[in-house]
């Protein structure tokens, strides 16, 4: 009886330890927390710009798992001020994702040009189920690469997406033309990549 109990114990034990573990693992790190919280909900972040060697390094790096929580006041905080850096003054974007402001995270905003009123809407761990063999021409620009924009030729006009709500609802849905490349754009942050990784010129031009 007492090694039965033992071993519920370890078990227990194990269990505990290794949900901790996975709770940390899906959440903001120390120095994301204090990056997030040291100012109030409505002051924007600053954007990583890729002419900043640390800065790009961050860029350059793919994202991660974030537990969807709406009861989470650090998740809460981040993705306020998220959005009141896209709708800043200095920046003005039509989408945003998390690692523009060093916050390795799976989140991101966009506009949906695709709704009534064009709103913003925030996505947690969005990813790309499909993409359409038909392409679209589209002009794009980003809050990390410094006065420049350039033509793609080759985005997806719809794509299939998977991602989570704030309220731990995980959805699927087809999105087509501006707003497509609107989330290949953004989803693409997540991964460590540019717009400019889909031209032919090098992100070395930018610098000249």
């Amino acid at each position: 009886m007492k090694n039965l109990m033992f071993l519920v114990v370890s078990i227990l034990l194990f269990v505990g330890c290794s949900s901790t573990k996975n709770l940390k693992k899906h959440s903001f790190s120390s120095e994301e927390i204090k990056l997030i919280m040291q100012t109030d909900s409505l002051k924007p972040m600053r954007v990583y710009k890729i002419t900043n060697t640390k800065d790009s390094l961050l860029l350059r790096t793919k994202s991660s798992y974030i537990k969807p929580n709406a009861n989470d006041p650090v998740l809460n905080q981040f993705v306020q001020r998220l959005y009141a850096t896209v709708r800043d003054s200095m920046s003005l974007g039509v989408g945003i994702a998390a690692p523009q402001v060093g916050i390795l995270k799976n989140i991101i905003w966009v506009q949906r040009f695709d709704k009534e009123n064009f709103p913003f809407e925030v996505y947690l761990n969005p990813k790309i189920l499909e993409y359409s063999e038909k392409k679209q021409v589209c002009r794009e620009g980003c809050l990390s690469i410094p006065n420049r924009s350039d033509t793609l030729k080759k985005r997806a006009y719809a794509i299939k997406i998977e991602y989570d709500t704030m309220a731990a609802e995980h959805k699927t849905e087809t999105v087509e033309r501006f707003t497509a490349v609107i989330f290949q754009h953004e989803i693409d942050h997540l991964n460590g990549i540019l717009y400019l990784d889909h031209l032919e010129k090098e992100v070395k031009d930018v610098e000249n």
